[in-house]
């Protein structure tokens, strides 16, 4: 009965706050209050289990990537797919399909968490599988150090039953895996062809571990990035080559993809196929925010979201050219911004409009690095109107360099409602 009740107020509230426009947290929070084991529960019959994706950067995008290859498989897979990845956010998203009795129906479950809440919820979930993406400068403010980070992600894996999937071309989770493969468990990697590495500006932004080298042998990567194209990108499976369109620009989308892959062919054995993964990227929907391409009246809008120093320097790195119109908007979401002074931009001729909280400080930025603003409105709905009101680009698409909780707001102004969780 108290499962029942969880579910019903859960989805009354979601239905209640979807009516405003947008997603959140709160049914989440409603029915974990009212059944505190619904997380667990919901998802114990699943025949496959469940597998976690964390990391730094990318785990919204490589979950959706994850799942689009299951599903081309002809998996049912339930996930969180807004990138809601503390427990309010996911049993947010379980609302939306659970059955009144509480458990998930479906084949498996495809996790997008939060480093440190994905400790707990492996105590929960019990993860057959975790895929470890990266270990990047993040939430200094939460994180402290990325040491820490590596701490966090080294729980979730050992807490995995089954195997472990690295990026073999992260330092700290090369040594993870490792440390792993000596243990005696299963461990599989994915990684880049190493001139590729060397051809991206900044190469892939992780965190150099000088500790030394990691004790034990770190089996050769199952899937490589070979090639890489303005929109796409070659993947090396065990020796099969397999051409895949990749959501927006850049290698680190092509990483993503990597892991993606190498997940689904380590949970899927004789069933993978290539020619799956390719379909399932072909026709994948861009997470919101994550280079996202809007379509507001006759204009297009390319979302480029700036989580972090990474996020933000290798989406700059991979623009094909400086922006026609950029508008930027930076809040509290992002309480110390000063890491932007160690960001090059040299990819920005100009910048139309700042906004946020922070605006102020990014256009001092802008300013030191001799890249012009045209205006700063802190204000968001003044800062939104006066861009929208420059004329149509040559080229038929403004730019948006946002952070997380600005490009929330932004798309709820724009009438993009389609949102659910809320929390990063």
């Amino acid at each position: 009965m108290r499962y029942r009740l969880a579910v019903v107020a859960g989805r009354l509230a979601r239905w209640l706050l979807r009516l405003r426009g947008g997603g959140s947290a709160v049914p989440g929070r409603i029915a974990l209050a009212i059944a505190p084991k619904f997380l667990e529960r919901s998802v114990s019959r699943l025949p496959l289990g469940v597998v976690f994706v964390s990391g730094s950067n990318g785990k919204s995008t490589t979950t959706n990537m994850l799942t689009g290859v299951l599903r081309e498989h002809g998996l049912n897979v339930f996930t969180n797919p807004s990138g809601g990845n503390l427990p309010q956010g996911i049993a947010s998203a379980l609302l939306a399909s659970v059955p009144l009795d509480g458990y998930v129906r479906g084949d498996v479950g495809v996790i997008e968490v939060d480093e440190a809440y994905g400790v707990d919820l492996a105590t929960l979930l019990k993860p057959r599988a975790s895929l470890l993406l990266n270990v990047q400068i993040d939430q200094l403010n939460r994180f402290f150090e990325p040491t820490r980070v590596v701490g966090m992600l080294r729980s979730i894996g050992a807490s995995s039953s089954e195997f472990v999937v690295v990026n073999a071309d992260d330092d700290s989770l090369s040594r993870i895996g490792a440390e792993f493969a000596v243990e005696g468990r299963e461990v599989a990697t994915f990684g880049v062809a190493p001139a590729l590495i060397a051809a991206s500006p900044n190469g892939l932004a992780n965190v150099e571990d000088f500790s030394g080298a990691a004790s034990g042998a770190l089996p050769a990567p199952d899937v490589v990035v070979s090639e890489l194209g303005a929109r796409d990108a070659v993947l090396d499976v065990s020796g099969e080559s397999v051409t895949i369109a990749l959501p927006a620009r850049g290698l680190h989308y092509a990483v993503d993809a990597a892991g993606a892959t190498a997940m689904a062919r380590r949970l899927l054995g004789d069933r993978f196929r290539t020619e799956a993964v390719a379909r399932a990227m072909s026709s994948l929907r861009t997470v919101y925010g994550r280079g996202e391409t809007l379509r507001v009246g006759d204009e297009d809008i390319e979302i480029i979201m700036m989580k972090n120093p990474p996020s933000l320097q290798l989406n700059l790195d991979y623009l094909e050219e400086a922006p026609e119109q950029v508008f930027v908007a930076v809040d509290e979401g992002t309480p110390d911004p000063s890491w932007v002074y160690d960001i090059d931009l040299s990819s920005l001729s100009h910048v139309d409009v700042v906004s946020g909280t922070k605006a102020w400080q990014f256009a001092t930025r802008f300013a030191y690095a001799g890249i012009p603003v045209g205006s700063v409105f802190p204000e968001l709905r003044a800062a939104l109107s006066a861009f929208m009101a420059l004329p149509t680009p040559s080229r038929g698409t403004k730019t948006m360099i946002v952070n997380y909780e600005q490009m929330m707001l932004i798309r709820k102004q724009l009438g993009f409602l389609d949102l659910e969780g809320g929390e990063r």
